[in-house]
């Protein structure tokens, strides 16, 4: 996502001619979208993306539980002793 904001701030500076993108060719300019789509093929292809969203599925769930515990008056739960 930064990739794609960075490169559309570079788009308007050059569409705008402020020093020194406006000297800059367009390939440069134009560099973070061809980057983004690389990191965006790598990401799904390695699994990154489906991992990222289980995580935070993970933590939700957690969260809901921990809350729900503690609404019960149970609290975390303690480890037993040996």
């Amino acid at each position: 996502m930064y990739l794609l904001g960075l490169g559309l701030l570079f788009i308007a500076l050059k569409y705008l001619e402020v020093d020194p993108v406006a000297a800059w060719e367009w390939w440069v300019v134009l560099a973070p979208f061809g980057l983004a789509i690389a990191w965006w093929s790598w990401a799904d292809w390695s699994g990154y993306t489906k991992r990222k969203v289980m995580e935070r599925e993970n933590l939700r769930k957690q969260v809901r539980i921990d809350s729900n515990r503690e609404a019960m008056g149970l609290g975390p739960q303690k480890k037993k002793r040996r």
